[in-house]
C-alpha cells in the first residue's frame, strides 16, 4: 500500500476516534451543562477546532517541525494529553451520576428533580475541567522539566569482585523528533558524560523521524563517552523510521548496535556478557530482523554473568528462563500520563522500576524523553544510573 494511503487511513482512524471523544467531551460539558447561549457557542467551537488539531498534530508534526514551528507542535500536541485527562474526569463525573441515580433507585434519595439535575451536570462538568486542566498543565510542567537522574543498584551474584560498582547508564524512550530537538539531547549527553558512567546503554525508541530529517539533532550522541562503550538495541519506532538507515547513522557515531548478540565486558576472566536484542515486533518488517534471544546467547558460559538489553519488558519470562542476571528495558514510559499506565498493563506485565523472577532481575525505566504529548504525570523521565554489586550467592 502507497504511504500517501497509509497516511490517510491513519488521519481517517484517528480522525474519528477522536471525533467520537470530543463529541462525548461537548455532550457533558456543554449540552448537559445548559451554557448560556454565547459560552454555549464558544466553547461548541472550541471544541471543534481542538478536535481538528489532532490529526494536524500528530500527521503533520514533522513538516511544522522542520519549518521552525516546533512551539505550534507542541500547543497541537499537548491538547491531546489534555483531552485524555479531560476523558477520565468527566468518566469519573459519570461514576458520580450513576452513584445519584443509584440512590434515587434504591429510595436513599428523593427523585431528581430537572433542577437538581442540571446543578449536578454543571457541577460534574466544573470538576471536571478544574481536574483534568490543572492535571494537564501539571504534566506539560513535568513532561518540559529537566530529566531526573535515577539511582539503582543492583546485586548480581555472578559478578566478578573487581567489577563491584560497575556503572551502567540507561537512555530509552528519548523520541527525538518534533519537538525533542538537537538542544535536548545535547543537554542529556552532557549530563550523562558527567556521570562517567563505565557503560552507556541505550534501549530503544530513539528516534521518531529519518534520518534526513533528525540526522543534525541526534548528532550530540556521538559525543557520548563510557569506559566500554556505547551501545543500542532497536525499539519499536526505528522500525516506523527506517531501521537500518538509523543502524549505519549510530555507527557512524561510534554507537555500537548489538543484534541479537553480546559482547565482553571488562578484562578476561574479570568480565561480564553483555547481549542485546531486536525489539520484540521487528520480525514483521521482514529484512533479517526479529528477536532472536537464543542466538544472542549461543555459547555462553553460564558462569558468566549476564546483562540483557531488549526495548521492550514483555520477554523477561524467558531471559529469566534463559539465566540472564538483569535486563534492562524501557518502552512503557512508565505510564507517561497517569491514571493511563494501567491500560499498559494490559500489553505489558511489568511498566516500571526494579522486578525480580527467579534468579534474574528486571529494570524497565519510565523514559528519557516522552511520546505525543509533551506531557508527564506521575511519571518522570529519567536517566537511570544502574550500579551494579557484586553479591555472589
Amino acid at each position: 500500500m502507497p504511504r500517501w494511503a497509509q497516511f490517510a487511513i491513519f488521519l481517517g482512524i484517528g480522525g474519528a476516534i477522536t471525533g467520537a471523544v470530543h463529541a462525548y467531551l461537548w455532550a457533558r460539558l456543554v449540552r448537559d451543562a445548559q451554557l448560556p447561549p454565547i459560552w454555549h457557542r464558544v466553547a461548541t467551537a472550541a471544541l471543534i477546532l481542538a478536535w481538528l488539531s489532532v490529526p494536524v498534530g500528530l500527521g503533520f508534526g514533522r513538516a511544522l517541525a522542520a519549518a521552525g514551528h516546533r512551539t505550534v507542535v507542541l500547543a497541537l500536541t499537548s491538547w491531546l494529553g489534555f483531552m485524555l485527562l479531560l476523558l477520565v474526569s468527566v468518566a469519573v463525573g459519570e461514576l458520580a451520576r450513576l452513584g445519584a441515580h443509584g440512590a434515587v433507585a434504591l429510595g436513599l434519595s428523593p427523585p431528581l428533580d430537572p433542577e437538581r439535575r442540571l446543578t449536578l451536570a454543571r457541577i460534574a462538568a466544573l470538576g471536571a475541567v478544574l481536574f483534568g486542566g490543572g492535571a494537564g498543565v501539571a504534566g506539560v510542567v513535568g513532561g518540559l522539566s529537566r530529566v531526573i537522574v535515577r539511582e539503582v543498584e543492583v546485586r548480581l551474584r555472578r559478578l566478578p569482585r573487581r567489577l563491584d560498582g560497575t556503572t551502567i547508564v540507561q537512555l530509552t524512550d528519548v523520541h527525538v523528533g518534533p519537538t525533542i530537538r538537537r538542544d535536548f539531547v545535547a543537554d542529556v549527553v552532557a549530563r550523562v558524560n558527567a556521570l562517567e558512567p563505565d557503560v552507556i546503554a541505550i534501549t530503544g525508541d530513539l528516534v521518531d523521524g529519518t534520518v534526513a530529517e533528525l540526522r543534525e539533532h541526534v548528532e550530540p550522541l556521538g559525543r557520548l563517552r563510557a569506559r566500554h562503550g556505547v551501545y543500542f538495541v532497536t525499539g519499536n519506532h526505528e522500525y516506523y523510521s527506517g531501521v537500518d538507515a538509523w543502524i549505519e547513522e549510530l555507527a557512524r557515531l561510534g554507537i555500537r548496535v548489538l543484534r541479537n548478540e553480546r559482547v565482553a565486558i571488562g578484562d578476561g576472566a574479570e568480565s561480564f556478557d553483555l547481549a542485546g536484542v531486536d525489539d520484540a515486533s521487528a520480525r514483521r518488517f521482514g529484512r533479517g530482523h526479529g528477536l532472536d534471544l537464543e542466538r544472542a546467547l549461543a555459547g555462553r558460559d553460564p558462569s558468566r554473568e549476564c546483562v540483557l538489553l531488549a526495548h521492550q519488558p514483555k520477554g523477561f519470562e524467558a531471559a529469566a528462563e534463559a539465566g540472564i542476571g538483569l535486563q534492562l528495558s524501557g518502552h512503557t514510559h512508565g505510564g507517561q500520563i497517569w491514571p493511563w499506565g494501567w491500560l499498559v498493563r494490559i500489553d505489558q506485565r511489568w511498566v516500571s522500576g526494579l522486578a525480580s523472577l527467579r534468579d534474574a532481575q528486571l529494570y524497565v525505566s519510565s523514559g528519557t524523553g516522552y511520546w505525543g504529548p509533551p506531557m508527564r504525570l506521575g511519571a518522570p523521565a529519567e536517566i537511570t544510573r544502574v550500579r551494579l554489586v557484586s553479591a555472589p550467592g
